[in-house]
């Protein structure tokens, strides 16, 4: 027979740590667990974030933005969803773009003046085509068409994305150099408007030559001759990731009983 465990020696009642004093406490106050069921006590603070009514426009974004998860995205429309320019060259075009502003209202009254007062004088006014900005869809589709433009910059939310998912494809197949960039209402900016869905330059001037080239060469590199867009969106939520994968494991494990069997 196999020698029985030895039981450990008790500890010294000197090496014994003394017990902790009982804390007093008063006898007046019972101790009563907190229930936090109806009528109970007051609940925790939590993040009751999704609880609240927020307003329809919110409601909207946020059900276009998951229905754009969701749902299978053509390439046609995914590229502006993907494909945006990233900060650094954002920068850059907009800086070039800054410099052929279109003149607003203040300063067309006062070249109107000048000119009024050249008149007076009797002096021609000088009347140079000015080089800048041009925005509109339809005055920009009608340049790419006639091949005068030289450069295309579109939004990538504007909505309804309609209006311009067909741009891209024309400036391809006219061979102009275009950028997807984000922001309808920094394009506007530009323009002395709210919002623009499309910018276009016909020309620069000679000492604007060299960044320009810079800009037209990598959009050309990453839009017109880059790789094709994919297929965007199908990303399950939370719940339904769980339930395809419970069902994937209950999948396995028939397969595998009916192969043991």
């Amino acid at each position: 027979m196999a020698p029985k465990g030895k039981k450990v020696a008790p500890t010294p009642a000197a090496a014994k740590k003394a017990a902790a004093p009982a804390k007093q406490t008063n006898p007046l106050y019972e101790k009563r667990t907190k229930s936090f069921g109806l009528g109970g006590a007051p609940k925790p603070k939590r993040d009751l974030h999704r609880f609240v009514k927020w307003p329809q426009y919110v409601r909207l974004q946020r059900q276009k933005r998951v229905l754009s998860m969701r749902l299978k995205v053509p390439p046609v429309i995914n590229q502006f969803v993907t494909r945006a320019l990233d900060k650094n060259a954002a920068e850059t075009l907009f800086k070039l773009l800054m410099k052929y502003r279109p003149e607003d209202k203040k300063q067309k009254a006062e070249r109107l003046k000048a000119e009024a007062a050249a008149r007076e004088a009797g002096k021609e006014p000088e009347k140079k085509k000015p080089v800048v900005v041009k925005y509109g869809l339809n005055h920009i589709t009608t340049l790419v068409e006639s091949g005068k433009a030289q450069m295309v910059v579109i939004a990538h939310d504007v909505d309804p994305i309609e209006l311009v998912c067909w741009l891209p494809a024309l400036c391809k197949k006219m061979g102009v150099p275009y950028a997807i960039v984000k922001g309808k209402a920094r394009l506007g900016a530009v323009v002395h408007k709210k919002t623009a869905t499309a910018l276009a330059l016909t020309s620069v001037k000679n000492e604007d030559q060299r960044e320009f080239a810079k800009l037209v060469e990598s959009f050309k590199s990453q839009y017109n001759e880059g790789p094709r867009v994919n297929w965007g969106g199908h990303i399950l939520g939370m719940k339904s990731m769980h339930k395809q994968k419970k069902r994937e494991r209950a999948i396995a494990k028939e397969l595998a009983q009916r192969a043991a069997a």
